[in-house]
């Protein structure tokens, strides 16, 4: 993913901040926090985590699918691969 790189603190940034919102999870179980605010809290995370694959799947299609056969050598067939992870997203 050597495209992410012109993104990477931006993406770190996100990840770190997601990295927090599982703790938050962690901590509200510890803690037995009420249902309602462990599900909030879980809710949140997958947004967040919703929110940095769009932004990864959003780069990957316009590097690799808009011109796809410049890229097809790469890393094997660039519109398998995001079929492949679109699947994998819904199981």
């Amino acid at each position: 993913m050597g495209h992410t790189i012109r993104d990477k603190q931006k993406l770190l940034n996100r990840v770190r901040r997601i990295r927090g919102q599982v703790d938050a999870i962690e901590r509200a179980l510890t803690e037995e926090n009420d249902c309602i605010h462990v599900l909030q809290q879980i809710t949140s995370c997958r947004g967040a985590m919703t929110g940095l694959l769009a932004v990864v799947l959003e780069d990957h299609i316009r590097t690799h699918l808009v011109d796809a056969e410049a890229h097809a050598g790469e890393h094997g067939d660039a519109k398998e691969q995001l079929i492949d992870v679109v699947h994998s997203y819904f199981k």
